[in-house]
């Protein structure tokens, strides 16, 4: 498996006590609620935003299956309904495969594909996070640059 150039960005932490540099660089990055999720290409610019806000945050670069599950399980358009096979040739693509695999490889950004929102929004993760939610990912908790959030993700869906 192929991994691309972008990033998987899931929000872990909620919307209480955020400072407003945190909440500005969060809507920047499309995540207003706890679990909402998003995938973006990987540039200076989002490294440092990752980096600025890693406390509230977690990623980890995104495979082109995560990709095509998130865009079939949990990609809305307006009035919060889920995408068909029509929706993803009218912007251009022949099939999900192929819309998963540019945003995977960083060629597309989902903020740009307009009627779709440039999030999904995520369940908690059934039966539980196995490791802390408050430490970063190298003291034992899931914030920050996560080796392990594609398998999280799989649980959130």
């Amino acid at each position: 498996m192929q991994m691309g150039k972008a990033f998987l960005v899931v929000r872990m932490k909620g919307t209480i006590n955020v400072p407003h540099w945190a909440r500005t660089t969060l809507d920047l990055l499309h995540l207003d609620k706890r679990f909402r999720a998003t995938i973006i290409p990987e540039r200076d610019n989002i490294q440092g935003m990752l980096d600025k806000v890693k406390h509230y945050v977690s990623w980890q670069e995104v495979d082109i299956t995560t990709a095509k599950e998130l865009l079939e399980k949990k990609a809305r358009k307006e009035g919060y309904r889920k995408i068909a096979p029509e929706d993803v040739t009218k912007l251009g693509f022949k099939s999900t495969d192929e819309l998963a695999k540019s945003i995977a490889e960083g060629s597309v950004t989902l903020s740009k594909l307009k009627p779709l929102k440039p999030w999904f929004a995520l369940s908690p993760p059934r039966r539980g996070f196995k490791r802390s939610t408050k430490k970063m990912y190298g003291e034992g908790g899931i914030l920050g640059n996560h080796k392990e959030l594609l398998a999280q993700v799989r649980l959130m869906m």
